[in-house]
């Protein structure tokens, strides 16, 4: 459908442009009732939050004033301290009034991310008693527009990537098997495109599962488990195949999940269920 996937770099271009399009069209109006002058800002905390989008925050203020100097107070990734100072600002006043909102928008957005990221890993820390451990992954269910930068995000908070989109990797679901015939016939499908990319299939009940690993199935994702199926699954599995938990799971079944053994589980959660950091930019001169 296109010529190419997009890259983080491309895309964060794109959402910068897009974003100062939205909000600045032809002239920030109320900006021109200053005079152009140089000005100093200064960006803080209001919660402890990780820190999250640097290069969005900068791309949208250098976009609007190419020699802006920004110094950070807190690297990308570090816990921020409540009503602490985290970044200075000195550019043209009017870059800084025009960029204001946008570069903050980016900032709240992908630090929230990364904070909720972190509070699910830290979540489940030691208590996998899988060799490699239980790693917490994000889905698609990203802000439209925003899919690169909020896995980018994920990964910030500790968590890692499904699959960034549907060019990324081939995902089996029940109406994928329904098509084909069989959990056999889908899987042969799959690997006779031969695209090098990751195949995986869901499985909705032991049974499933059982069919899916004979079939030779790497990758499966079982759906909506209860967690003493988890167990079973875990122990049919005997680690021939990456077992992946999902559906509507809450901080609160983490704990429980990551001690049945499965080697991932993955959260909508991450993305699409957060709360803005709260941050604040005052002109300091």
């Amino acid at each position: 459908m296109f010529d190419a996937n997009e890259t983080l770099d491309q895309a964060r271009t794109r959402n910068i442009q897009d974003a100062l399009r939205e909000d600045i069209g032809v002239c920030d109006w109320t900006a021109q009732l200053v005079p152009s002058k140089i000005g100093r800002s200064q960006l803080s905390v209001r919660q402890k939050a990780v820190l999250c989008g640097k290069s969005w925050f900068e791309g949208t203020i250098q976009a609007l004033d190419p020699k802006a100097v920004l110094t950070w107070f807190y690297q990308e990734g570090d816990w921020m301290v409540v009503d602490t100072p985290v970044c200075e600002i000195k550019a043209d006043v009017r870059a800084l009034l025009s960029g204001e909102r946008t570069a903050i928008n980016f900032l709240q957005t992908l630090s929230a991310t990364a904070t909720n990221t972190r509070k699910y890993v830290e979540a489940i820390v030691g208590l996998s008693p899988n060799p490699n451990g239980c790693v917490v992954l994000d889905t698609r269910k990203t802000l439209p527009g925003l899919r690169q930068a909020q896995k980018y995000a994920v990964r910030i908070g500790g968590g890692e990537n499904q699959r960034m989109a549907l060019w990324d990797g081939i995902l089996i679901k029940e109406n994928h098997i329904a098509a084909a015939g069989s959990i056999r016939a889908a899987l042969d499908a799959a690997e006779k495109l031969n695209e090098g990319v990751s195949i995986q299939i869901e499985v909705e009940n032991l049974a499933e599962l059982d069919e899916a690993i004979k079939a030779g199935a790497k990758n499966i994702l079982i759906d909506n488990f209860s967690i003493e199926k988890m167990h079973k699954a875990v122990a049919i599995n005997q680690g021939r195949a990456l077992l992946e938990a999902s559906g509507g799971i809450g901080i609160e079944l983490m704990r429980a999940i990551a001690a049945t053994g499965v080697d991932r589980i993955s959260l909508g959660k991450l993305t699409k269920d957060v709360q803005a950091v709260d941050f604040s930019m005052r002109m300091v001169a």
